[in-house]
Formats: C-alpha cells, sequence, structure tokens
C-alpha cells in the first residue's frame, strides 16, 4: 500500500515536471490567467507559472500584475495624451508632467522635484558627495550617468545621431537641441510649453487657500504659502537668519562675503543687489521716476522721495 502511494506520488511528480517543462520550452504559448490553472509545488502551495517566460508566482496578485507586461494590457490611460501605463503609480507619477506637481522638495534650496529618485541625485549637489570616478582623467561625478558621458570625451564615442542628416551628438540633449533646427520646435516637453502659454493667456490655475491670490505654477504658490506660514527654511549659517526663499539667502549671504556681482558699466562702481544698481543708474541717466504732487520735485530713488513727502 505504501509503495503504491509511493509511485503515485512519482508519477504525479513526473507530470508536474513535464508540464513545467513544456511551458519553459515555449510549447504552451498564452499567460495563464485563470486562478484554477496552476502548478502544484507542495501540499498547500500553488505556483503560477508565466507561459511566456517562466516566471513562477505564488501570490495571484503578484503573478496578475507580471502577466500584464507580456499581455501589454495598459489600462490606466493619462487622459491629457492619451499615453498608457500598466499600473496606476505609474499613471499617477506621469500625471505630475501635466499638473507640474513636483512634491519632492530639497530643504536645503529652493529646488523640488517630480520624483524621489532626481531629489536624492540633487542632494549630492549640496552633500559634495561624488562617488563615481573616471580611470582616465580622476575626475569625479555624482551621477553614474554623468561618468557614463564624461566618458565619451576620451572615446570619442557619439551614440546620438540625427535621423534627418546624420549629425551625430554625445549627449542626448545636444540631439533633442539640434532636432530643432528641423523641426522649429521650441519646446522639449508639452508640460513646459503649457506652462510658458499661461505667461499669454494669464492663466493662473494654483490658488492660495488663504488669500485666494492665483500664481501660473506651483512652485510660485509653494513659495507664497510660507508668507502665511511663517516658514523659514533657509537659514544663514553664519549668523542663524532664516529665510522663507532661498534667492533671499544667497543675497544676504553677500553681507558676509563682501560679493559685489552687479557693475555699472559706466564707473565700474559695483553693488550687492541689482535693484541698488538700478538706482544708481540713474546718476548716469539723469532719470527721476518719483515726482511729488505737492511741489513737482523728482527723486532718482524712493527712499528721498518718502523723506521729501514728509515735510
Amino acid at each position: 500500500m505504501r509503495t503504491k502511494t509511493n509511485l503515485g506520488k512519482t508519477y504525479k511528480k513526473s507530470q508536474k515536471e513535464e508540464k513545467l517543462s513544456s511551458l519553459k520550452s515555449g510549447k504552451n504559448s498564452g499567460i495563464i490567467t485563470n486562478p484554477s490553472d496552476y502548478m502544484e509545488t507542495g501540499s498547500d502551495e500553488r505556483c503560477y507559472i508565466c507561459k511566456e517566460c517562466g516566471k513562477s508566482f505564488c501570490n495571484i496578485s503578484l503573478f496578475r500584475i507580471h502577466t500584464r507586461i507580456h499581455a501589454e494590457d495598459k489600462r490606466f490611460s493619462c487622459k491629457e495624451c492619451e499615453k498608457s501605463f500598466s499600473h496606476r503609480s505609474s499613471l499617477k507619477t506621469h500625471m505630475r508632467i501635466h499638473t507640474g506637481e513636483m512634491p519632492f522638495s530639497c530643504k536645503e534650496c529652493d529646488t523640488s522635484f517630480r520624483h524621489g529618485a532626481s531629489l536624492k541625485r540633487h542632494m549630492m549637489t549640496h552633500t559634495g558627495e561624488k562617488p563615481f570616478f573616471c580611470k582616465e582623467c580622476k575626475k569625479s561625478f555624482n551621477q553614474i550617468s554623468s561618468l557614463k558621458t564624461h566618458m565619451r570625451t576620451h572615446t570619442g564615442e557619439k551614440p546620438f545621431s540625427c535621423k534627418e542628416c546624420k549629425k551625430s551628438f554625445s549627449r542626448i540633449y545636444h540631439l533633442k537641441t539640434h532636432m530643432r533646427t528641423h523641426t522649429g520646435e521650441n519646446f522639449q516637453q508639452i508640460a513646459t510649453l503649457k506652462t510658458h502659454m499661461r505667461t499669454h493667456t494669464g492663466e493662473k490655475p494654483f490658488s492660495c487657500k488663504e488669500c485666494k491670490k492665483s500664481f501660473n505654477q506651483m512652485a510660485n504658490l509653494k513659495r507664497h504659502m510660507r508668507t502665511h506660514t511663517g516658514e523659514k527654511p533657509f537659514s544663514c549659517k553664519e549668523c542663524k537668519k532664516s529665510f522663507n526663499q532661498i534667492s533671499s539667502l544667497k543675497t544676504h549671504m553677500r553681507t558676509h562675503t563682501g560679493e559685489k556681482p552687479f557693475s555699472c558699466k559706466e564707473c565700474k562702481k559695483s553693488f550687492s543687489r541689482i535693484y541698488h544698481l538700478k538706482t544708481h543708474m540713474r546718476t548716469h541717466t539723469g532719470e527721476k521716476p518719483f515726482s511729488c504732487q505737492e511741489c513737482d520735485s523728482s527723486f532718482s530713488c524712493r527712499s528721498r522721495f518718502t523723506v521729501n513727502s514728509k515735510f
């Protein structure tokens, strides 16, 4: 009786092996989609095997997700551009191109990203981490892709070719820029064009819930919200003063460094702020845009106009 049972088990195993072999050899085409169509791998375990690639799954949900790769079942479609995706999460990530949403923000500066991976790469610009080294010239990079691109300066490789004129480039960005000479296109992405068009239409779809002020970009709304929350995430390492915009911090830092990047072309005098340069330029042009309605006096800067108005 025990021998028959063993024989039965042996026979059953050979059947299973034969079925698995036929699956992997491609004799049975198609994909298992019926939960009842499975291979037994143990007394209580069911293993669903993909007939396309032989990969097995003991979880029906994971198996069905996998089958979409072969079946090209892209059921999640973008209503903006008709592009389709196998997973809802991929569609959500894609939609940020159209909405302008950039949920991953750098705490060091005012830069936001659509993808978490992009933020991680960006953070290396603050930490100074450059783990990828060129063996030819010892130059280091914070991304492996940057190293690969750099290596072409040594190899002379230009893998990106224009189909119109056969000109080749070492970087895909340079090819895309070049292609505009043939297509006349001015924007790389439709989302960039849509954002730009708002400067012409005046559309401001991003509104502040506190004061109803509207903005044409999500990033501008985020910066504005700090005026309500009082958040000042950008701190000066020298004096610990904080600011709600990275640009304000950069301007402030010049009080410590003494940097004056804005120079007058007439007399070579330099200033730490562009506003101060513009005010100074009026001493050369004679422009006095601030006029007093009481005494008809005009002034080149607002501060002098304000002093005059008090008397």
